[in-house]
């Protein structure tokens, strides 16, 4: 009789065990992170949520050149685990530590000059595997709170572009797979704007340069002197950047992320990073690998004095699907941008 009763205890024990491993809470074992369902339930934010106003330990932050999306205003936040800082690189984002927050959010101005919340993204370093976790966040009609939204969507909106013109247009909120394609490098998920040389600037009316608060509020460990910290230029700053330097940043921040070694358009062999210095790379008279019909009949990415020509960009003056590109994250003409891109190319040596 022994046998029957030693079988009946072990399976009440293997039942037992896996009850437990069932009711682990999220984030403990191995179930890792459990985003939240309302943006309100973090607590990143005190007073009325649409103000947006951090509480201790949500550091705003800014970029010298940011991403176009349709206009949108944007308002960006690291949250770092108390008593952690990130770490200096040379190239790409910084090193978060792990738990750590990066909230972007994203708003239009309509055309009675009312900022109007869309959703808002949230990257988490997840200490379970060390890596990145992406979930957005689309606010309510009330502008009270954003749910968790996986699906993404499309919402008719109509704002006032950086001139004050009324521009009527769907807003594509992307879904979170949508989030990956831009994000990922060599299959790892990956922050893509805050990098040291997109930081290196002193925000409007602050007295001291961004990185250099950070390290002297202990949220950057390792930075080198400023001096030799590289720096992004800002596109829209004329005066002290040329042409070039203001066109090269703005296909880095707005192109670089998927047209580099390692990203969603690798393939293309179309490399747009800052310190590119390839011609080829760059796309000068190079012949497209994979734009089928969007290069729109052209032959060459860029040619030199002939941006009408040059399938750069004809596929950034362009909002039509496989043509349009970037390919995500906008769906009007970005126009100051496109301005600045032929005039890069229209100065190129022939």
């Amino acid at each position: 009789m022994r046998k029957p009763c030693l079988l009946l205890l072990m399976f009440v024990s293997l039942l037992a065990w896996l009850n437990s491993c069932q009711q682990k809470p999220a984030g403990q074992g191995n179930t890792g992170f459990a985003f939240k369902e309302k943006l309100s339930d973090y607590g990143f934010f005190t007073g009325d949520l649409k103000a947006l106003v951090p509480r201790k330990g949500v550091v705003r932050y800014e970029l010298s050149t940011p991403l176009f999306t349709d206009y949108a205003v944007k308002d960006r936040f690291v949250v770092l685990p108390e008593g952690k800082a990130a770490k200096y690189t040379t190239h790409g984002a910084l090193d978060f530590p792990d738990s750590t927050f990066i909230i972007k959010n994203f708003a239009y101005t309509s055309p009675e000059h009312k900022k109007v919340m869309i959703e808002t993204r949230l990257l988490f370093k997840d200490p379970a595997d060390k890596g990145w976790k992406v979930m957005n966040y689309l606010w309510n009609d009330q502008q009270t709170d954003a749910v968790k939204w996986i699906l993404g969507k499309k919402i008719p909106i109509t704002l006032l572009d950086d001139n004050g013109e009324k521009i009527s247009t769907t807003y594509q909120m992307p879904n979170t797979n949508d989030c990956k394609r831009c994000h990922i490098n060599n299959s790892v998920l990956t922050p893509i704007g805050p990098k040291a040389r997109n930081l290196n600037f002193t925000l409007a009316g602050q007295a001291s340069n961004q990185l250099q608060q950070w390290a002297a509020a202990g949220m950057l460990q390792g930075m080198p002197a400023l001096k030799d910290v590289p720096q992004l230029p800002d596109w829209k700053d004329s005066t002290h950047y040329s042409v070039d330097q203001r066109a090269r940043a703005y296909l880095d921040v707005n192109c670089a992320h998927c047209h580099t070694k390692g990203g969603d358009a690798f393939n293309t062999g179309l490399f747009l990073e800052y310190e590119q210095t390839g011609h080829d790379q760059l796309g000068i008279m190079k012949q497209p690998v994979s734009a089928g019909g969007g290069a729109g009949g052209l032959d060459y990415d860029v040619i030199p004095g002939d941006p009408v020509h040059s399938i750069l960009v004809h596929r950034m003056n362009s909002t039509e699907p496989g043509t349009a590109m970037p390919e995500l994250a906008r769906t009007v003409i970005h126009k100051e941008g496109v301005a600045l891109i032929r005039q890069w190319v229209a100065g190129m040596p022939r």
